[in-house]
């Protein structure tokens, strides 16, 4: 497969974008460590992506904010091992930090504080929730936050100008609910647009769990608990492309959903992750690696030319993935849910992603489903922009089922 790819910062082909977060080529992936989950097992045992000069350029840890107990857990011996030159702050709760979470002043350092910082914590309320989308179940996820910067992401709304990764470290614990959830559901009876036969659970949905392999061995515990469970499939999407992934094993029973959106959107809003052709190419690697390889054509931001560009996008899919990944593919299509306080936080760090982000024109006002305040393409727009989206799917990439479109 093709690793991160070296280039300028900003450039076209840079992984990171913006000042200092170029990368270098890696020349290959190394193995995972195995044994139980929550092992100690890590970057100390093995030659991996996450040691390489690449990764390590994209979470230069300088502070570290820890629960004491989760310092005090395997996972959080595990991951303070992995920084041990970073300054160690011991906080009573990792969603109420002085300094990071509230403070108007880290906007202008929005970027930095997303590769510098990253908190550990325990997740304190374990609730697997309904979904009926890409998934069946919310699984309670293993982190929150992340240290790529798009510029529409959801997560950082809750947190207040700060949306470095909070990594939680109780993962055995999560995994036991998961397999009570999972015992109490017994075999899925009748198929649906999920999935055919498996219970899906989405365990990513405040974080990109390729990125949390860069930390720590969260990801790779939910992966080898889920290859347990026949009647189940973990799912999470992720717009970085981590070769370590490859040697987990997943045995089919893991779904990664790479989101895809134009080249020149992806330049734009998508900072500091893998680029776009890097998340093609990736796809028959893991297909082979056994994943279930889906995409996210997500999110779509409409201003002048999408369209000429989605089509572009859409022929390049069909042109590079082969029959393999074409043959079990399906593709969430997810327009553009904005926010006006993230509008705010954003115009101070990147203003120019307002232009294509913030069109209030063309958008109307949103109750998400914990009740913020969001901003969305007006009915008529949405419908039409949908519309158009799946008519240009079904004419350059027909092999494509649109899961759902919204």
């Amino acid at each position: 497969m093709r690793y991160p790819s070296a280039g300028p910062d900003g450039g076209p082909d840079a992984l990171f974008g913006l000042d200092a977060l170029d990368a270098a080529a890696v020349p290959g992936a190394g193995t995972t460590g195995q044994g139980g989950h929550a092992a100690e097992h890590g970057p100390e045992d093995r030659s991996a992506f996450r040691d390489s000069p690449a990764a390590r350029r994209l979470l230069p840890v300088r502070t570290l904010y820890t629960e004491p107990a989760a310092a005090a857990s395997p996972r959080g011996r595990q991951i303070l091992a992995r920084f041990p030159d970073a300054q160690v702050i011991e906080v009573d709760s990792h969603w109420r930090i002085p300094g990071l979470h509230g403070n108007e002043g880290n906007v202008e350092r929005w970027v930095r504080v997303k590769g510098e910082t990253l908190v550990l914590g325990e997740k304190k309320t374990l609730a697997t929730r309904p979904n009926g989308r890409s998934a069946d179940w919310i699984a309670p996820g293993p982190s929150n936050g992340c240290a790529m910067a798009c510029a529409y992401c959801y997560v950082p709304r809750r947190k207040g100008y700060a949306n470095p990764i909070t990594v939680f470290t109780n993962i055995d614990g999560i995994i036991a609910h998961l397999a009570r959830h999972i015992a109490r559901l017994g075999r899925k009876r009748e198929p649906n647009q999920c999935d055919e036969s498996a219970w899906v659970y989405d365990i990513g949905e405040n974080g990109d769990c390729s990125l949390d392999a860069l930390v720590c061995d969260n990801t790779a515990d939910l992966v080898r608990a889920f290859r347990r469970w026949p009647s189940a499939k973990a799912s999470f999407a992720t717009k970085f492309v981590n070769p370590d992934l490859l040697a987990l094993d997943p045995r089919g029973r893991t779904r990664i959903r790479f989101s895809l959106m134009p080249a020149a959107d992806s330049r734009l809003l998508d900072l500091r992750t893998s680029p776009v052709d890097d998340r093609m190419a990736a796809a028959a690697d893991f297909l082979d690696a056994g994943y279930e390889v889906h995409f996210n054509l997500s999110p779509v931001v409409l201003r002048p030319g999408w369209e000429h560009d989605w089509t572009e996008l859409l022929r390049q899919l069909d042109d590079v993935l082969p029959d393999r990944v074409k043959r079990q593919a399906a593709a969430e299509v997810i327009m553009l849910t904005h926010n006006r306080e993230l509008h705010e936080v954003n115009l101070g760090w990147h203003p120019r992603a307002e232009e294509v982000l913030w069109r209030p024109a063309l958008q109307q006002g949103k109750r998400s489903e914990n009740g913020a305040l969001n901003v969305r393409y007006a009915n008529g727009v949405k419908a039409a922009a949908v519309h158009t989206l799946t008519g240009l799917v079904a004419a350059h990439a027909p092999w494509l089922r649109i899961r759902y479109a919204f």
